[in-house]
């Protein structure tokens, strides 16, 4: 099987709601991406000859999901005052709100996901939350 891997990294803030410790205030990340995809055969012929995806495509995808997160504050919907999210959006300030809890483990999901859904084989996501701590999430084939 042939692994491609691309990565990229973006700087957020977040908080853990109804968590009990640190992680419950408002705290930054350098956040990195490895986005790894796959397949058991190359492309035969044409431009793509001998490759699994054209490079450039994958990593111009992880830097743009990346990208999409950077320089904000990820909320997760429902866990701030509303009139404390209005007042930061009328500052100006960037924030995205989710879904889900914003830990590197549903990050990873997310990530692995969205790139599913641009068409990639995704073998695996990885979100390192700091240089040396991360979460990893692929699919598991059904039983």
């Amino acid at each position: 099987m042939y692994i491609l891997k691309a990565e990229h990294s973006f700087d957020s803030a977040h908080f853990l709601a109804e968590y009990e410790g640190k992680c419950a205030n408002i705290h930054g990340h350098r956040w990195k991406v490895e986005i790894e995809v796959c397949s058991d055969s190359l492309t035969a012929g044409g431009q793509l000859d001998g490759m699994v995806v054209d490079f450039s495509d994958l990593k111009k995808d992880v830097k743009e999901m990346a990208d999409s997160c950077d320089h904000a504050l990820l909320v997760q919907r429902g866990t701030m005052r509303e009139n404390t999210l209005q007042c930061l959006k009328e500052d100006g300030f960037n924030i995205i709100e989710l879904d889900f809890r914003p830990t590197a483990e549903n990050f990873s999901a997310f990530f692995f996901y969205e790139m599913k859904s641009r068409g990639y084989n995704v073998k695996r996501a990885t979100v390192y939350e700091t240089p040396s701590n991360c979460a990893t999430y692929e699919e598991t084939e059904a039983v």
